[in-house]
């Protein structure tokens, strides 16, 4: 049998085989999946999912169907995306408050403790002048949900979770020998080289 592990990480390491597992999970999927921070380039570096400003524009059309707060915002390009990607609050937060700042959007009470933002005559007007862009940047979100609906992997992640859990189970028991280490790489280096020639 082919080891996986004889040029990319130290044999018989269980530790290190089930990261390898969990690396080619988060790599693997559309954009780098739903596990996978984003999208990636060439080489597989990361790559912004929108350019520019683009999620300003995405934002402000989505206020602009209803008002939102930040979590539904995220929440919503996470739907449009088909669950495979969501924007970071550190990202999202920041941008709405340039929105407000630009007078592109305003706060407005809610039944809620949070504030709603809203979009404003300016920020209508500013959305018919770059139309094209909105319609390009929406487009992603809606291509990437075909991506995703077509590659999903939710029972790959299910198994992931099974895998992880079984693993902290056998690994973490009282009186665990080197014995027992050694054959969970043995099934982790196995599974890692079938499924490579898948």
């Amino acid at each position: 049998m082919r080891h996986c592990h004889s040029s990319r990480g130290e044999r018989g390491n269980p530790y290190i085989a089930f990261r390898e597992v969990m690396h080619a999970m988060r790599h693997g999927g559309p954009f780098g999946g739903p596990m996978g921070g984003g999208p990636r380039g060439r080489g597989g570096e990361r790559r912004r999912m929108f350019e520019g400003g683009e999620l300003r524009l995405v934002l402000l059309k989505l206020i602009e169907d209803q008002p939102r707060h930040g979590y539904d915002l995220i929440r919503e390009i996470e739907s449009l995306s088909g669950g495979a990607y969501a924007p970071s609050p550190g990202v999202v937060y920041p941008t709405m408050t340039l929105l407000l700042d630009m007078g592109l959007a305003e706060e407005v009470e809610s039944d809620g403790p949070r504030k709603l933002m809203t979009i404003t005559e300016a920020g209508r007007q500013h959305l018919t002048e770059r139309a094209d862009e909105v319609a390009v940047a929406m487009g992603r979100l809606t291509a990437l949900a075909k991506v995703s609906e077509r590659t999903d992997n939710a029972p790959v992640r299910r198994a992931m979770g099974n895998l992880k859990q079984a693993l902290h189970d056998c690994l973490s028991r009282e009186g665990t020998t080197r014995e027992t280490q050694l054959e969970v790489a043995r099934i982790l280096d196995e599974a890692v080289g079938k499924i490579e020639r898948l």
